[in-house]
């Protein structure tokens, strides 16, 4: 296949990976674009860097700095179902902890109790319920 077939293909190819589900596109992580400076991102899109795959949670365009790994606030770290994440501090309401989340944090395994969760286990404990 040569490259103008392929770039021919990609548009497609872009257009059937952004209707898979959260887990099937985590199977194939790599049609989905890789973050790169000037792109021009839109709520919900995804985006593959450092060999993951995060979802866009503000419109932006991209700049050296504001990598998913960095800016939680333009980004969420798409994780497989049934895999517990290591407590980050929420940036706002698109990435607070609601009820039923579960995370691990100092190597125990926290459920939130209440929606809207922003705080840590240590700094307010009523909000998680100890689960291992």
């Amino acid at each position: 296949m040569n490259r103008q077939t392929a770039l021919k293909y990609r548009k497609y190819i872009e257009q059937a990976a952004a209707s898979l589900s959260e887990e099937d596109a985590l199977s194939a992580p790599e049609l989905y674009p890789h973050w790169r400076e000037n792109l021009n991102l839109k709520v919900n899109e995804r985006i593959y860097w450092n060999d993951k795959l995060y979802r866009v949670v503000q419109e932006h365009t991209t700049q050296l700095g504001w990598e998913p790994d960095i800016t939680r606030a333009l980004f969420t770290e798409i994780t497989k179902p049934g895999e517990i994440p290591e407590w980050r501090q929420p940036t706002g309401a698109q990435d607070a902890y609601n009820i039923g989340d579960k995370v691990r944090y100092n190597n125990l395994v926290y459920e939130s109790i209440i929606a809207n969760n922003i705080w840590s286990p240590e700094t307010y404990p009523a909000g998680w319920k100890l689960i291992e």
